[in-house]
């Protein structure tokens, strides 16, 4: 029964992956907005743009982390 328990909870906590979905889309859509607004500083959004999709694709890992956890 506990086999079980940590299955559901994992597939639970694999939820957080869909918001990591939808946040680097928002992060490279606003990306695409800023530089056609204004493309003189396309280097420099560019750079924020990933620095913000790395962080959020650090909370993917750390989901992926508590998944392999709660599996063993």
């Amino acid at each position: 029964m506990i086999k079980e328990f940590k299955q559901i909870g994992a597939g639970m906590a694999t939820i957080a992956l869909s918001g990591v979905g939808v946040g680097i889309g928002i992060i490279f859509g606003n990306l695409l907005d800023a530089v056609s607004r204004n493309p003189g500083i396309s280097k420099l959004l560019f750079n924020y743009a990933i620095l913000g999709f790395a962080l959020t694709e650090a909370i993917a890992l750390f989901t992926i982390m508590i998944v392999f956890l709660l599996m063993s």
